[in-house]
């Protein structure tokens, strides 16, 4: 005879988040993970000023079907923060860091949630290792020019082509706290459903001394992401792996033309709107699980 409520404990165990750290290169990388490890693999990454944080209400929402692990940048949410001088604050540096870490985890092979920021590192691991890489589901993760909204000519290309201090400060405004609520409320249907603990703690790690000088190495080194997207594309074609876009179709940053692009290299793309702004999963986490477990149940085992 089974113990009463055996069934219902083995499932919550499942869906349990452990947060932990492993020392990758030196530099010790927080991360939130759940599910069990002989299950396909879910990688989350974040986006900016975000963490792994953003994915608090997503991960047990899957971790029930899939092994779910979202590591923090450094210098993002609970990683360490090493000086400019320390590392060098390059996508491909990061990108590098997460492959290494995934290494160490013994993490062989995942489909990848990219946002924001983790689509230049979650692009980046596939053309590196594209057999690895077993689905992409991108939720505002831009990879297309189309998807550039005009807030990146107007303050990110000026900082490109000119980096001084008045192209500087237009990118310092993207660090304060007014800023950061933006990103959370631009967009959204229901303001109330947006907990101030997404904003608070994001700020927290933007205000850390020295983290300025990080977020601005980020924000130049970003338009070596727009010179990649040819090879990304490129890769796409190739592979053809499956692709899901759920998008919040009312993000300023990364607007809807960028997730419709992806049928142009993976015409099987799934494409799906959600009434919302960029950081989707604050008001969206439901539909948009529901989305990747229907998709993920059909096209990877």
């Amino acid at each position: 005879m089974g113990i009463p409520g055996n069934a219902d404990n083995c499932a919550a165990a499942s869906t349990q988040v452990r947060y932990r750290r492993r020392a990758v290169d030196g530099i010790v990388l927080f991360y939130r993970e759940a599910g069990d490890p002989t299950k396909p693999t879910v990688l989350l990454l974040h986006g900016f000023p975000s963490s792994s944080h953003m994915f608090r209400d997503l991960i047990p929402k899957l971790a029930g079907r899939y092994h779910v692990i979202a590591p923090d940048y450094p210098g993002f949410g609970y990683s360490d923060q090493p000086t400019t001088t320390q590392f060098k604050y390059t996508f491909d540096s990061i990108a590098d860091l997460v492959d290494k870490f995934l290494k160490a985890v013994s993490v062989e092979r995942y489909s990848i949630y990219i946002q924001d920021y983790g689509a230049p590192v979650g692009m980046r691991l596939f053309v590196n290792h594209p057999e690895r890489i077993q689905a992409i589901i991108t939720q505002n993760g831009n990879a297309y020019t189309e998807g550039l909204g005009g807030f990146w000519a107007d303050t990110m290309e000026p900082y490109w082509k000119d980096r001084n201090p008045i192209t500087e400060k237009k990118v310092r405004g993207l660090l304060t706290l007014e800023s950061t609520k933006y990103q959370y409320f631009a967009g959204v249907k229901d303001p109330e459903a947006l907990s101030p603990d997404s904003y608070t703690f994001d700020q927290m790690s933007l205000d850390r001394p020295g983290n300025a000088e990080i977020q601005l190495a980020l924000v130049y080194d970003y338009q070596n992401n727009v010179a990649r997207y040819p090879q990304w594309h490129e890769t796409l074609r190739k592979i053809k792996p499956p692709v899901l876009a759920v998008w919040g179709k009312n993000d300023p940053f990364f607007i809807p033309a960028g997730a419709e692009a992806f049928k142009r290299d993976v015409p099987e793309a799934e494409i799906h709107f959600v009434d919302t702004g960029h950081f989707a999963l604050e008001e969206h986490a439901e539909p948009i699980a529901e989305h990747i477990v229907r998709f993920l149940s059909a096209r990877v085992r």
